[in-house]
């Protein structure tokens, strides 16, 4: 006869639960942050699943997720000596309690989130989006979310007493979790925000690298999530490459990449360049109404968002034909690019990987600061620009190491000899322990000519 199997009840693991010791004898905050474990399965493909969640497959696992994000927070608080974390930049809101309104909210500084490291974050929000939260975000206490607001950036007079009021609440939070007398991170505030805190004895500090720091390394789902956001872009560049012909206009593409992205589960269309002619150099970083001619050359930048997660990720083409000029130009930007990532390994230092970018005076510019943004990497997460940040502007004075887990964009520009087309090109890499594996898959090795005649 079978031996009758006790009943064990499933359990929900929370970032609290986790043991305080970690490995080889360290803190759990040593851990998370040394040794961070994502929990990808690098031995497989990384995964780009259908957007529904299915009982047949896992393909994004939001509690894990929600747990993965708190807890590194939580570490890195850990290491920083700060005794919490007050957050008003979205980015770091939407990381720490898993929660996010409208687009609207991104720069009002309406909404703030509190992390101590002895509890579950606190959130306070716009009006009813707190009782939404209550009701549909069960991973938070309904008693860590409130309303707030503390004048929506000046539109409410600070005599009102707003900011004091919040103030007020915050600092008896600290004190109930008993680090009311350590210092208090804080990233992005109001000016009137940051006196009403220090009236009150506090002492704050910039916790915006602490906030960097935890959310350098992504975990399986936020990887998989930056891979379906590279995904759409991939068959939007399909569309652009298709409709680019002479007579559409450069905000014709934009709107039609718009739709699309939306139609395809983009939550948010941050911004689209699109630069055509003799508008690619210098790089103006927007679009226009300009109508595309034949021969133009045309770049690119795709900045949207799939459940938060960015992409940035640029494509050069031609118009029916492409010059010797736009060819060297793409060819030399090419190889910038790929000289780059062969450097991108765990345990390489940034500097070494800024120097196999083109210096700003081999692409027509005085200094770094000038040429910055052309040819360099940067982080992706919820934020368009996260660590690691690598140029030749900053990283020979700031280098660290790579780690497996990172994801980034690599992006190059050249200028062709013609003195008005440019070549544009930018990879979207994830760093895995035997190097980078490119997520942008659109084609882009060599110079692509739309609609050839």
């Amino acid at each position: 006869m079978a031996k009758k199997l006790k009943k064990v009840e499933p359990q929900q693991v929370k970032a609290a639960d986790i043991p305080v010791k970690g490995r080889r004898g360290q803190s759990l905050a040593e851990t998370m942050m040394d040794y961070p474990d994502p929990e990808h399965r690098w031995d497989r493909p990384l995964q780009a699943p259908g957007r529904m969640q299915v009982d047949f497959e896992e393909r994004v696992n939001f509690q894990r997720l929600h747990t993965y994000r708190l807890a590194r927070t939580k570490a890195a608080l850990a290491r920083s000596g700060m005794g919490a974390m007050l957050c008003f930049d979205q980015y770091n809101v939407r990381y720490t309690t898993s929660t996010v309104i409208g687009e609207w909210a991104r720069d009002k500084l309406t909404r703030w989130s509190l992390v101590t490291g002895n509890g579950e974050p606190y959130i306070w929000d716009f009006g009813s989006a707190a009782r939404h939260h209550r009701i549909y975000c069960p991973w938070l206490p309904t008693n860590h979310v409130f309303a707030g607001n503390v004048g929506m950036r000046g539109a409410i007079n600070p005599s009102v007493g707003l900011f004091e009021e919040a103030a007020k609440e915050i600092f008896d939070i600290l004190k109930q979790e008993g680090v009311a007398d350590m210092p208090l991170g804080i990233d992005v505030v109001e000016p009137p925000f940051l006196f009403a805190l220090q009236k009150l004895g506090l002492k704050i500090v910039d916790g915006q690298q602490m906030m960097l720091a935890a959310r350098e390394i992504k975990n399986h789902d936020e990887i998989t999530l930056l891979n379906m956001a590279s995904a759409m872009v991939d068959g939007v560049y399909q569309d652009i490459f298709e409709a680019l012909k002479p007579g559409v206009r450069e905000n014709e593409v934009v709107a039609m990449a718009t739709k699309r992205l939306y139609e395809m589960g983009s939550d948010c269309v941050e911004a689209i360049n699109a630069i055509a002619g003799e508008r690619c150099s210098p790089h103006p970083h927007n679009f226009t109404d300009r109508l595309i001619r034949p021969g133009d050359q045309a770049y690119f930048d795709i900045i949207q968002s799939y459940m938060g997660y960015r992409t940035c990720y640029y494509r050069t083409f031609t118009v029916g034909s492409a010059t010797r000029a736009q060819q060297d130009a793409y060819k030399k930007a090419r190889a910038w690019m790929d000289g780059a990532i062969s450097m991108l390994k765990p345990g390489v230092t940034t500097d070494k990987v800024a120097a196999a970018f083109p210096k700003s005076t081999e692409i027509g510019f005085e200094t770094e600061m000038s040429a910055f943004g052309l040819n360099f990497c940067h982080g992706l997460g919820l934020g368009l620009h996260e660590r690691p940040l690598i140029s030749r502007l900053n990283s020979f004075k700031d280098p660290y190491e790579l780690k497996a887990g990172m994801v980034f964009a690599v992006e190059t520009f050249c200028p062709a000899k013609d003195g008005v087309s440019a070549a544009r090109i930018e990879e979207e890499v994830v760093l895995t322990p035997n190097g980078a594996q490119i997520i942008s898959l659109f084609p882009a090795q060599e110079l692509p000519i739309a609609n050839k005649y």
